[in-house]
């Protein structure tokens, strides 16, 4: 079920009613039916996987945390760990690395069966891992109550997409039933419709333009390619972002609180701050339970960088079953390590100018080339193979064709309306007003009290419009997935 389809325009509300309206000994049997059946809404099937992945990490967990002998919890925690990562290996990886082995002996192979990745997969297991190494490491106490974890696993606002809630966070929240609250209901409806006007009006529109150029990209130029690789760079933003919002503002209303997912990325002066925002909550787990447990920061520098670039291998591998998602996790992780040593040095360039580093223009170029080398990178992350993303770099470089820029009828826009492009214009200014808002930690609803009810109304009238234009636009076809559910 998609968060942007009728059915949970239907789902949602009941979900909620019910949710304030039954007795408290039944909230969380409640959201644990309606998580499954939001679930299985896509394959009935899928719902064994993920009762699978709950009930092996919760006994592992309550095993590991009754014992005191090291060996036996490092072996149920290696068991419980193998188990898990091995159905998502088979799911995610097992066809890719055949096929790969395959070529690479020159042998033909036909798999009896199809391999379907499950929805989410990604998402839930590394949850659960989570907390089961949490337990192994006694950070926290084994969940006692059976219901309560099944619901931290499976709880649907976060479930297919994240953010990747820690034990600590979430669970502890799940314990106790919530109760109705105004405010909460209010600034969860309100980020809610936020989220939808990022994935409906900014990232499905700029998809009808990053999609045709990049389906046919041996027809355009450089700067065309380059350009429109920016453009996917605001279109991955909103559609994840988009759908992270939505995901908060649902459980907010529900009276939970989840993690923060992005943190205005674009306002980043350099790479390793930039992966302080984006994806937030992959980007802590990654660090938490692949870089630590490698050493982090704790030993030599050489140690230091061989640890964060099987890190951000690891992201690129999370990313997909594809050797371009893995350029783009090392890329990155490049980018950080050539930062350490070539930021320091620009700033003192830049002293040298009486340029001051910490003054307005020289964080505007930060960010600008921060932008740059992210969307360099992006293009190993939108392309479909090694080889399109190394004829695309050379298009850049070899061959430009400035004038097909300058002429965006060459390019995609045709294939939108004028109210697209208009509405596309006012949400992407509207994306920039909310970002540099928050960036100075502030928030909306803040600034929204100290507004007069005539001005608040005609706010939320304007959203509405923004909302109903955009269901209009698609009206009689299918509701877009979301980015990261192929993940």
């Amino acid at each position: 079920m998609l968060f942007n389809s009728f059915s949970f325009l239907i789902f949602f509300p009941v979900v909620v009613i019910l949710y304030f309206v039954i007795p408290k000994s039944m909230k969380k049997i409640w959201l644990l039916v309606a998580s499954y059946f939001f679930y299985m809404s896509w394959n009935a099937k899928y719902g064994l996987l993920i009762a699978f992945s709950t009930v092996v990490t919760y006994f592992c967990a309550r095993w590991i945390d009754a014992s005191s002998k090291v060996a036996i919890r490092r072996l149920v925690l290696t068991l419980c760990l193998l188990s898990n990562l091995g159905i998502l290996f088979f799911f995610k990886y097992f066809e890719w690395l055949l096929g790969e082995f395959c070529e690479w002996f020159n042998v033909s192979y036909s798999l009896p069966f199809d391999i379907i990745l499950p929805v989410g997969i990604s998402f839930y297991t590394f949850q659960a891992l989570g907390y089961t190494i949490d337990v192994y490491r006694k950070k926290v106490s084994a969940e006692k109550n059976f219901i309560t974890y099944a619901l931290f696993v499976s709880f649907f606002p976060q479930l297919v997409a994240g953010p990747i809630e820690k034990s600590d966070h979430l669970l502890k929240q799940l314990q106790e039933p919530t109760s109705f609250n105004r405010e909460n209901v209010v600034r969860g409806l309100q980020m809610m419709m936020w989220g939808f006007i990022e994935k409906l009006v900014i990232a499905d529109t700029l998809a009808i333009i990053v999609d045709k150029v990049y389906g046919n990209y041996t027809a355009y130029g450089g700067a065309v390619l380059l350009f429109v690789t920016a453009l996917c760079a605001f279109q991955i933003y909103c559609d994840f972002g988009g759908y992270s919002h939505i995901a908060i503002g649902a459980a907010r209303v529900l009276g939970i609180e989840l993690m923060t997912n992005f943190r205005q990325p674009f306002f980043s002066k350099t790479i390793k701050e930039l992966w302080q925002r984006w994806h937030i909550s992959l980007n802590n787990w990654l660090r938490d339970y692949v870089y630590i447990s490698m050493g982090g920061s704790r030993c030599s520098k050489l140690r230091r960088y061989f640890n964060l670039m099987v890190t951000f291998l690891v992201s690129g591998l999370w990313h997909g079953a594809s050797w371009h998602y893995v350029a783009w996790g090392g890329i990155n992780g490049v980018f950080q390590i050539v930062g350490e040593y070539v930021d320091p040095l620009y700033a003192k360039g830049a002293k040298k100018i009486h340029i001051d580093p910490e003054g307005l223009f020289y964080q505007t170029i930060q960010r600008i080339v921060t932008f740059f080398l992210f969307v360099a990178s992006l293009i190993f992350f939108r392309a479909t193979s090694m080889g399109e993303s190394f004829f695309i770099f050379k298009e850049i470089f070899t061959n430009p064709q400035i004038a097909q820029l300058v002429s965006p009828s060459s390019w995609g826009i045709e294939n939108l309306q004028l109210g697209q492009i208009i509405w596309l214009v006012i949400a992407m200014i509207a994306l920039l007003v909310v970002d540099v808002v928050h960036e100075k930690n502030m928030h909306f609803n803040d600034i929204l009290k100290t507004k007069t009810s005539k001005t608040r109304l005609a706010l939320y009238a304007t959203t509405v419009m923004f909302l109903i234009f955009s269901v209009v636009q698609t009206f009689g076809r299918s509701a877009s997935a979301f980015l990261y559910f192929q993940f």
